[in-house]
Parts: structure tokens; sequence; C-alpha cells
């Protein structure tokens, strides 16, 4: 699903953090803006399908787990240098961020993304196409010939197609879904795009025990059904295990 662009300059800031083991608290960091997969509810809390998940997960591993929110362009650097112990945000498993941090086994299939826009006639091989900025549309976006526009958050590459700046936007099927239902001038067109790995926590290189603590307790959900009640209950339109 999404995101890509990763700071080699984060290489640097690999030291040695010793991982949280079961005596500790284990920090998970999420972005808190992405709708369905983690967002902030009316009281400020981080919510949605990673939080549900995330917490079962540490349940299952017996860890005691806090949630952490860190906007996404500094996410990883951040995990490198400590501020967190585990990405769990909406992260695709890719070649180029595996080169600087560690990941658990996916979570989920790899997520359909789709364009968003205010026509069904856009040119989306050779128009003006949003994304979020270090997301592996954006890598996409651009790889494929059309122009790109990146923003910061998601909510901008929409707000931008409904401007006018740009043609349409390509992002997570999951996310752009609600939105083309909430608002009568926006629609899915074109194709389903499949991008990734699927999605799976991210850790540092050096966290061997928490990644597989992670991935375990990932195998058991899956095992028993859980994480394909979570799928189903939070991402609909996605592909279960």
């Amino acid at each position: 699903m999404k995101k890509l662009i990763i700071s080699t300059a984060a290489l640097a800031l690999m030291a040695g953090m010793a991982m949280a083991d079961g005596h500790s608290t284990v920090r998970l960091g999420t972005e808190g803006a992405y709708p369905p997969y983690n967002f902030l509810n009316d009281a400020g809390e981080v919510d949605g399908f990673e939080r549900e998940l995330g917490d079962e997960l540490c349940a299952r591993a017996e860890l005691s787990c806090e949630w952490v929110t860190n906007e996404w362009d500094s996410i990883i650097p951040n995990l490198v240098s400590g501020n967190y112990d585990a990405i769990i945000a909406g992260m695709s498993i890719t070649a180029e961020r595996d080169e600087v941090i560690d990941f658990t086994d996916p979570y989920t299939q790899p997520d359909p993304s789709a364009y968003l826009a205010m026509s069904d006639s856009v040119d989306l091989d050779g128009g003006v196409i949003a994304a979020q900025s270090g997301t592996i549309q954006a890598g996409h976006v651009a790889q494929m010939g059309a122009t790109l526009v990146e923003f910061a958050t998601p909510e901008e590459t929409v707000a931008a197609v409904k401007a006018g700046e740009a043609d349409a936007v390509l992002a997570d099927k999951s996310f752009l879904m609600p939105i083309a239902e909430a608002e009568a001038e926006l629609m899915i067109v074109g194709e389903d795009v499949l991008l990734g790995g699927g999605i799976g926590m991210g850790v540092r290189e050096s966290d061997n025990e928490l990644r597989d603590k992670m991935s375990a307790a990932i195998q058991s959900m899956k095992d028993d059904g859980s994480l394909n009640a979570l799928i189903t209950k939070w991402l609909p339109d996605s592909a279960t295990f």
C-alpha cells in the first residue's frame, strides 16, 4: 500500500538502540492521519485498523505498548534514532525501505491503489497526478511519465484535485473510496494499481527480537482468522489471507 521514499541520511542514525524487551514499554509509531489505517478520534487518541491490530499484537506478544504519532516524512528516521521502537502506519514493504530498516511479516496483502478525480475523462498517463510525498504511489507516478505533484498529507492531495491543481490523485483505494462516496463531485476513475509487497511493521535492523515476536503474533492472528476479521471490518475492499 502506501509510502516509499526514505532518507539515506537515516543510515547514519543507526546506532544500537536496543529493542525494548518484555520488561520495557514498546513504543509504536504511527502517522495518525491515514484513515481507515490510522487516525486520531474525537478524543485525540490513535484509532483505526492499526490501533486495533497493534493492541492485539502487543497482547499476544506479551508486550506493554504505547502509541506515538509522527509525521510521515520523518517516520523512518525517527524510528532509527530511537524515538519509538516500531512503525505501524500503513507502510508497504519495499526493497528501498528494507535497506534502512527491517520488517515483520506482512499483515495485509498488497493493497490496491486507485485514482480519484472530478471527471472520468482525465488523462491519467499524461496529466497532472497528485500523491503524498514519500509514498509508493508518488514513485509510481514518477516512473509512468505523468506530471507528479507531491503534498505532505493525503488530505492535501484530494484538495489539489478539488482546486484544479491536479487532474487526479493516486492513493490507497481504501482511503479514497469513502471520500468518493461522500463527495458527489469526486469519483474513482481508471483501473486499480497494485503496488508494494503488503504492509508490515517496521523495526530497526538490530531489533530482531521485536521483529520475531511481532511476526509470530501476526502469524497467530492469520491462523485463527482474527486478522481477516479485522481486515474485513476496517478494509472491506482489501484481500484477506
